[in-house]
């Protein structure tokens, strides 16, 4: 509850860009929910959402587009457009397609770890 409330102030004014810290202190059901809740939100208002994020479905799922990042001092060293039809259902977490893009960021993290 604390973060939909974190989520409906941060919408309230209807603001054109929004930075948030997603949601990474719940648990999976309760996530995914909320996923569903900003797709829905976005598909009325179609303001701009940034999220920082390490969850990398979580990523897939909501972003158009994907920055990967290094280590201190952060530089972008991957981008990657999501080209999934959109609005997503949370079925499309489960398709190839999607998998495949999860595993494609991932390597990009994993050269970065090795680096």
């Amino acid at each position: 509850m604390q973060q939909r409330c974190s989520l409906c102030r941060a919408l309230v004014h209807e603001p054109k860009l929004l930075l948030d810290e997603p949601f990474a202190a719940l648990d999976a059901f309760t996530r995914e929910e909320l996923w569903l809740v900003l797709r829905d939100l976005w598909t009325r208002h179609r303001f701009t959402v940034v999220l920082v994020t390490h969850d990398l479905r979580e990523a897939t799922f909501l972003a158009d587009t994907v920055y990967v990042m290094s280590k201190r001092p952060g530089k972008i060293l991957a981008r990657r457009v999501i080209d999934l039809p959109r609005p997503h259902d949370l079925e499309v977490t489960y398709g190839d397609r999607f998998a495949a893009i999860v595993l494609e960021l991932r390597e990009h993290i994993g050269r970065i770890r090795k680096a």
